[in-house]
């Protein structure tokens, strides 16, 4: 691993995008853990548990060493505990476990405490990289041995009060001086609201709408589902091909007050930002409403998706975060939820798509392919080799993808 890291370091054009961190499951040893835990749960002789056991201990002794990390599940402790029950399957690392747990609560009801009331946040207050959602990802229940966790309803009544605090603008926009990167805030001098499923909104609604469904329910909960949904498709573009988004929405002064002006052109079509990530929320949010017509509309962005031309999709990189793994795994869930012909051949395209990106002789198999066209050999999860692993075994295998909580698509 630590060769592969090495060696991608050296290709990469965008150097913190290849930084390993023991502690990560975006990019470190947690999201190993992870893959680990699904090979185990497909080919338990194999003794890929022992191997995942390895990764995970790793994760352990830096967040020791370090004396603590981040609440988040793709950076830190929700993550370590995810892999940690997955990997177990309820049987092993129940004291670490229950050690993780007590931190996350703790720190949970902190975060969610201070979300209340707030009218402009940080995207990583709420999203799934960085925030609450992506928290509550791992804080729902589950089909091992864990109930809802008791931090749950906390993280679910902050979202929800963020979602119906009237605007204009919605209390979830984010000013210029919260923005983390100062390219877009020179973009958006009065703020934006951010439309993708990995930063925006559409986090929230997705584990909103999946608490519901696993009985968890706080005041509110159902008119935030109602509320959020209505938003996304207040802001539905079209192209070619049919109903897209884009990945922002600025704001922009008109004489009275900050409003939402004209969206930007539509964005690419990953899991990350665009129409399928954005068409899973709204899949998950029309099955929590009882709403035909919701659950129509994201049936109807995926199948524009299938017909816009693979060069304007802007998914080049055979992986997870904004390539085609992750359109590949949204398609899978809406294969198994619809039964439609139109997503089983659209996976089984998807999936010869990224087998034609496979190379024996690179060093994971396969190149993660940057902006630029530049081939890398990550190994990471979000964006590398491990995601796509995962991915394929989720299209090749009986075995349920339970690991796609991470992504809020089940």
């Amino acid at each position: 691993m630590d060769t592969a890291v090495g060696l991608a370091a050296e290709q990469t054009l965008f150097p913190q995008s290849v930084h390993w961190d023991p502690v990560s499951m975006a990019q470190g040893d947690t999201g190993q853990a992870l893959l680990c835990a699904q090979l185990h749960s497909c080919f338990p002789e194999e003794g890929w548990d022992r191997a995942g056991h390895a990764h995970l201990a790793r994760s352990v002794a830096a967040i020791e060493r370090r004396g603590g990390a981040p609440l988040s599940v793709f950076t830190g402790l929700s993550g370590v505990a995810l892999a940690a029950e997955l990997l177990g399957r309820g049987r092993h690392y129940r004291q670490l476990r229950q050690t993780l747990d007590r931190r996350i609560a703790a720190v949970c009801l902190a975060e969610s405490a201070a979300l209340h009331g707030r009218n402009g946040v940080p995207v990583s207050a709420f999203d799934l990289i960085s925030g609450l959602s992506g928290v509550a990802a791992y804080l729902l229940p589950s089909a091992t041995d864990r109930p809802p966790h008791p931090a749950l309803p906390h993280v679910l009544r902050s979202l929800v009060g963020l979602a119906l605090t009237q605007g204009p603008p919605p209390a979830w926009h984010t000013p210029p001086p919260l923005m983390h990167d100062e390219e877009q805030a020179n973009s958006y001098p009065l703020g934006n609201l951010n439309c993708g499923l990995a930063h925006g909104i559409p986090g929230p609604l997705a584990l909103m709408a999946l608490s519901s469904a696993r009985g968890v329910e706080v005041d509110g909960l159902m008119p935030a589902i109602r509320a959020l949904a209505q938003w996304l498709l207040s802001h539905r573009q079209h192209d070619g091909a049919g109903l897209t988004w884009p990945a922002l929405v600025p704001l922009v002064d008109d004489g009275r007050a900050l409003a939402e002006g004209p969206a930007d052109e539509c964005t690419r079509s990953a899991w990350c930002y665009g129409s399928p990530g954005i068409a899973r929320a709204l899949w998950l949010a029309g099955c929590a409403l009882s709403d035909d017509e919701l659950c129509h509309t994201a049936i109807e962005a995926m199948e524009a998706v299938y017909r816009r031309p693979i060069r304007e999709r802007r998914i080049a990189s055979p992986t997870l975060c904004h390539g085609v793994a992750g359109l590949l795994q949204i398609t899978l869930r809406f294969a198994c939820d619809t039964g439609l012909p139109v997503f089983r051949q659209a996976a089984a395209d998807l999936t010869e798509e990224i087998l034609a990106h496979v190379d024996p002789d690179r060093p994971v198999g396969i190149a993660t392919v940057e902006p630029t066209g530049n081939l890398v050999d990550q190994p990471g999860l979000l964006d590398g080799a491990t995601g796509v692993a995962l991915v394929l075994l989720a299209a090749t295998t009986h075995h349920e993808p339970v690991w796609d909580r991470v992504l809020a698509l089940s």
